[in-house]
């Protein structure tokens, strides 16, 4: 299948919030406890926070499919913080990760970053290494979920763009 890279559009707000949530609850599970799931599902973006994020300036880009349905994206903030890299479910291992994060790397050089960084979950963190970032240490923290504190953790991760 081939798949384009393109801008976020006003109209994509829906599907981007489908995907991220899709992402979350069937491929989290693969690293994740049920409970750590549910507690990272239950912070995910809704459509008008796409909205927001563009708005103020966040670049959002999406890869679609062949009818232009989003299927996986990435959203840099001008400081080089990659906030997101979600793909959905059907069309994880095919490299879309890899093409995103190189057009967020293309753009963060664009505006002038000297350097990339992320929290990567145990999912992410191959990708960011195929493209050259660098995980500095492993971040322990707690999520609060309905009335308790669920443990997590991701990986802090940087490229620097020399």
């Amino acid at each position: 299948m081939e798949y384009a890279i393109r801008r976020f559009r006003d109209d994509d707000a829906q599907a981007l919030a489908s995907i991220m949530g899709a992402a979350i609850s069937y491929i989290g599970t693969r690293a994740y406890t049920q409970q750590q799931v549910d507690a990272w599902f239950a912070r995910h973006h809704t459509p008008e926070r796409y909205l927001e994020r563009a708005a103020a300036g966040h670049t959002i880009f999406v890869a679609t499919d062949p009818d232009d349905r989003p299927i996986a994206y990435t959203l840099l903030e001008a400081d080089g913080h990659l906030d997101h890299l979600y793909c959905h479910p059907d069309h994880t291992r095919r490299g879309i990760a890899e093409k995103l994060l190189e057009r967020s790397e293309q753009e963060a050089r664009a505006i002038g970053c000297t350097r990339l960084y992320t929290e990567a979950s145990d999912l992410a963190r191959p990708a960011f290494e195929r493209l050259g970032y660098t995980a500095t240490h492993r971040r322990e923290f707690e999520i609060a979920h309905g009335d308790h504190m669920v443990p997590i953790h991701n990986w802090a991760m940087e490229k620097l763009l020399a």
